[in-house]
Formats: structure tokens, sequence, C-alpha cells
């Protein structure tokens, strides 16, 4: 679960990180990095996408400057996923809400993964 996050910093079940993470409904949590800080693109998900998730949260930093491209939305769109896009700090309340909700239905935990961006 994550617990904190500030500019810059999140805690994740204990652990924190001073950099971009990917977060899978596993617990999993791996390093985000991509091409361009503010700008995202198929590549920089690819990672995400390759676990069949069934929604992607992405959070776009404190104030909210990562973008995300046309092309993104499209992939996810054609691969069936939902995607949620917000500021970071909304992004992970919503990332925390949907890993809990499918963890209290009996024999189902929802595929979500989250990519949040820490920064602007």
């Amino acid at each position: 679960m994550i617990q904190e996050y500030h500019f810059g910093s999140i805690t994740i079940d204990g652990q924190t990180y001073q950099h971009d993470v990917e977060v899978r409904w596993t617990g999993e949590v791996l390093p985000w990095p991509r091409d361009e800080s503010h700008v995202i693109d198929v590549e920089d998900v690819l990672s995400a996408l390759e676990q069949n998730p069934e929604t992607l949260v992405i959070g776009t930093g404190e104030r909210g400057m990562a973008q995300i491209t046309e092309r993104l939305k499209k992939e996810i769109k054609i691969r069936g996923v939902e995607l949620i896009v917000d500021r970071t700090e909304q992004a992970l309340k919503t990332f925390n809400v949907r890993k809990e909700e499918s963890l209290e239905e009996e024999g189902k935990q929802e595929k979500v993964i989250g990519l949040f961006h820490l920064t602007c």
C-alpha cells in the first residue's frame, strides 16, 4: 500500500523511493524511467502493459506537468485497459482504493498498475 507522498518521494509498504515508480497489484515496485520526464508515451509504459493489467493509473506529478500522448491513449484503448490519469497525489489515492476494493472481493484481485511521476 502507498502510505505517503511528498514532492520527489513516495513511501510504499514502509520503503521510501526518491524516483518515479511503477507499482503492480502484486506489490512489486520498480523504477519507472522515461525518455522525456514530462511526456509519457507508449514506450514508457510497455513494461506495465506486458503484465496485461485491467487498469493503468498514471500520476502526472504534483502539479500535473507530465502529459500523456494521444498515441498512448489509443494504444491503451486498443488493449482494452482502463486508463485513469490524474495528478500524482490523487492518482495514488485512486490506486490504493482500487487495490483495496479488489482485495475485499472474494476470489478476484484487479490487475491494477500505478505509474507515478513524483516531481513536477
